[in-house]
């Protein structure tokens, strides 16, 4: 599948991933800034954003995708940073491109499997929407106040309807939620990896440690505190300092 991508800068490449109902520009805030000493990829995964749609969601799919835009690209030596679903994607690809990855990023997501309660709601309300045909904001706004979704990811979905319509793929991503949550253990990445945790976040645990580091032996935890799970949104300014400092190592 030949995905959506938005280029910045020159030098060595990084490749940005978003999360479950985001797009390219959920991580602009980091990509701005790196784009002034390296080759920003901003992507678009499968079913979101301006990217094709498909009824299949799972993360060999999505990482096959990554991995044909990177060669189309001809990207080498590349840093990838993902968050939360990217994150996930991110791993996967460790196994797909171990040679062409350099580093690797991954913001407030474990290589473990999650239960399909996280965003329940949140699908919930979607889908009425989707099945009742309700295309005003106002209305759509006040749907999801009504079923207890917090104000921050109220205007974060936004950013995904334009033009009274949705960017991401609402029936695909709630069929195929399990596989989104799922995760099947994979070899040993040795290359270094960061993982990037917000403290007042449940998506990284203590109990989550064994997991990341039986799979990426070279792995350090770096925790934000006071962030939750958009913790590249709420804390950028330390996150970019985290990464700084990590990728300059």
């Amino acid at each position: 599948m030949k995905l959506n991508y938005k280029l910045q800068g020159e030098g060595q490449p990084i490749v940005f991933l978003h999360g479950v109902f985001g797009s390219l520009d959920n991580l602009n805030m980091l990509a701005k800034a790196f784009a002034k000493h390296y080759q920003t990829v901003q992507v678009d995964l499968r079913n979101h954003g301006h990217s094709p749609w498909s009824d299949k969601i799972n993360y060999q799919a999505m990482a096959e995708d990554v991995a044909e835009l990177c060669y189309d690209l001809q990207l080498k030596d590349i840093i990838l940073i993902g968050h939360s679903m990217g994150g996930k994607v991110a791993m996967h690809l460790s196994q797909m491109l171990s040679d062409t990855i350099q580093k690797m990023v991954v913001i407030d997501i474990a290589p473990i499997k999650y239960h399909r309660s996280g965003n329940a709601t949140i699908l919930r309300v979607l889908m009425y929407c989707l099945t009742n045909q309700i295309t005003d904001k106002k209305q759509i706004i006040n749907l999801m106040e009504q079923a207890g979704i917090n104000a921050p990811t109220i205007l974060f979905l936004l950013k995904s309807f334009k033009n009274e319509k949705w960017l991401f793929n609402i029936q695909a991503i709630n069929s195929q939620y399990g596989h989104i949550c799922d995760w099947q253990n994979i070899s040993p990445w040795l290359k270094p990896t960061l993982f990037i945790r917000g403290g007042n976040s449940s998506y990284i645990t203590n109990e989550a440690y064994d997991a990341i580091f039986a799979q990426f032996p070279n792995a350090k935890i770096e925790v934000v505190e006071g962030a939750g799970h958009n913790v590249h949104a709420e804390k950028t300014q330390q996150v970019l300092q985290l990464l700084h400092n990590w990728l300059e190592e």
